[in-house]
């Protein structure tokens, strides 16, 4: 099953990429092949998320993967973002299930 991945990001970037990880693990575990467009997209030398321009490109990106993903899992063991909001509410709009999951364990 494809799925999108939605966590944290900015703020703490080690900690949150450490978590983004492990959510990543978990979905792989659950035998599911999961995309998140802030682990990809914000690499060194492809976009710079502290640029609002760029920033913005990005999530656009992310979201034209949103089309194909049949489920959204969201990981709030860090809380919730206003991206991760945005993405819950792009998968209402468009009948695509939304799961919260907490890993609930040490991840980092």
């Amino acid at each position: 099953m494809r799925v999108i991945i939605e966590s944290p990001y900015a703020g703490d970037v080690e900690k949150n990429l450490n978590y983004l990880r492990a959510a990543m693990r978990d979905c792989v575990t659950r035998n599911e092949s999961p995309y998140t467009s802030h682990g990809l997209l914000t690499q060194p030398g492809v976009l710079n998320d502290n640029d609002p321009e760029e920033r913005a490109q990005g999530i656009a990106l992310g979201f034209e993967w949103r089309d194909v993903a049949e489920k959204t899992v969201v990981y709030t063991d860090l809380g919730w973002s206003s991206g991760m909001r945005a993405g819950v509410e792009d998968a209402k709009r468009k009948g695509r299930p939304v799961e919260l999951r907490r890993l609930g364990r040490p991840w980092s």
